[in-house]
C-alpha cells in the first residue's frame, strides 16, 4: 500500500519585525491589551516588493533542501494562501517558475484561509495514495499585512506575515495517517476579508473551540486513540486562548504543544507549516512520533491530520 510521508519541512519569515509597542504608536491599543486577548507578542510584515511567492519560494528551497531532493522531482505543488499575487495565475504555478521546475507537474492554489494548509495536506496526500504524485510540494504562504483596516484596532494587531513549505513522498511506511475536513459556509460572516479583514472576536472564538474539539475526538475516535497519545499538537496559531481549549480538551499539557504565535501572530494557511518546521529544526519532533495539526478558518473550515512522524 502507498502512503504519504513528510520528508523536509521548511519556513520563512520577512525581516521586518513589528512589536505590540510598536504598534501602540499607530493604533489605539496597547501590549497588555493585545497580548492577554491573543498571547501574540511581535509580527512579521512582508516588503513592499516582497509578494505571497516570494516568501513561498524560500521556505520551499529550504523544505527542498532539507528533503535531500532536486526540485525536478517534485511533481505537484500545492499552495495554499488567501494572498496570492494576482488574480491569476496561480501563486502556485508561479512559485514553480521561480523554483525553475519545467516537468509539467501540475500546480494549484488551495483557498480555504486559516484551514488552508490542513486542506491541502489531506489532497496532497489523496494524490499520492491515488498514484498521480510521487513527490509533493504543499505551501502555507501569506502577506496578510496587505489585507488590514488599520482603523479596526480589533484585528489589525492580530496577523502577521510569513510561509512555510513541506515535501511529501510516496512511501511504503505510514506517514499521514487520518484527515478529517469539514466546512460551514452559513458562518461566513463571522470572519471575512472584502475587502479587508473583520471579524466577530466573541463568535469566532466559541466557534473554534466547539469545532476544533469535534474534528480532534473524530480523528482520535476513528485511530482508536487517546489525546495521551499525541506527543505533539502543531495548532494553527491564532489565539492562544483557542489553542489552550483545544490542548485541556485532549488532555494535554502545554508543554507537549508548539506555540510560536508570540513571535509570528496569525499568519493563516503559514502558521501550521510555520510551527511544524520551528518544532522540527529544534529536535522537539523526532520519528516514530504521533503529530496532531488541526486549524480552523473563515468560511468557516476546519480539519485535522494526524500524522506518524
Amino acid at each position: 500500500m502507498t502512503y504519504s510521508r513528510i520528508i523536509g519541512t521548511g519556513s520563512y519569515l520577512p525581516a521586518k519585525v513589528l512589536t505590540n509597542y510598536d504598534l501602540e504608536k499607530i493604533v489605539d491599543t496597547s501590549h497588555d491589551w493585545i497580548f492577554t486577548r491573543s498571547g501574540i507578542v511581535e509580527r512579521h510584515f512582508a516588503a513592499d516588493d516582497e509578494l505571497t511567492s516570494d516568501l513561498a519560494l524560500q521556505a520551499s528551497r529550504k523544505a527542498i533542501e532539507a528533503a535531500g531532493i532536486q526540485a525536478d522531482e517534485i511533481d505537484l505543488i500545492i499552495v495554499a494562501t488567501t494572498s496570492p499575487d494576482m488574480a491569476f495565475p496561480s501563486t502556485a504555478c508561479i512559485l514553480q517558475d521561480k523554483l525553475g521546475i519545467r516537468n509539467g507537474g501540475a500546480a494549484f492554489d488551495m483557498q480555504a484561509v486559516c484551514g488552508g494548509f490542513v486542506y491541502a495536506l489531506n489532497t496532497a496526500d489523496l494524490y499520492i495514495r491515488g498514484g498521480q504524485a510521487k513527490t509533493v510540494l504543499v505551501v502555507g504562504a501569506e502577506v496578510l499585512s496587505r489585507m488590514l483596516d488599520w482603523n479596526d484596532r480589533t484585528t489589525c494587531v492580530l496577523f502577521g506575515d510569513g510561509a512555510g513549505a513541506v515535501v511529501l513522498r510516496a512511501s511504503d511506511k505510514p506517514g499521514v495517517v487520518t484527515a478529517k475536513l469539514h466546512a460551514d459556509g452559513i458562518h461566513r460572516g463571522m470572519l471575512k476579508a472584502d475587502p479587508k479583514v473583520s471579524m466577530d472576536g466573541k463568535a469566532v472564538f466559541k466557534f473554534a473551540v466547539k469545532v476544533l474539539s469535534e474534528v480532534v475526538e473524530e480523528v482520535l475516535e476513528e485511530r482508536k486513540m487517546a489525546g495521551t497519545d499525541i506527543d505533539w499538537l502543531v495548532p494553527h496559531q491564532a489565539n492562544i486562548r483557542i489553542i489552550e481549549a483545544t490542548a485541556k480538551k485532549l488532555g494535554l499539557e502545554m508543554d507537549s504543544v508548539v506555540l510560536t504565535v508570540d513571535k509570528h501572530g496569525n499568519t493563516s494557511a503559514a502558521s501550521i507549516p510555520l510551527a511544524l518546521d520551528t518544532a522540527v529544526r529544534d529536535g522537539r519532533i523526532k520519528p516514530g512520533q504521533n503529530i496532531l495539526l488541526e486549524a480552523v478558518g473563515g468560511g468557516f473550515t476546519w480539519g485535522a491530520v494526524l500524522i506518524n512522524w
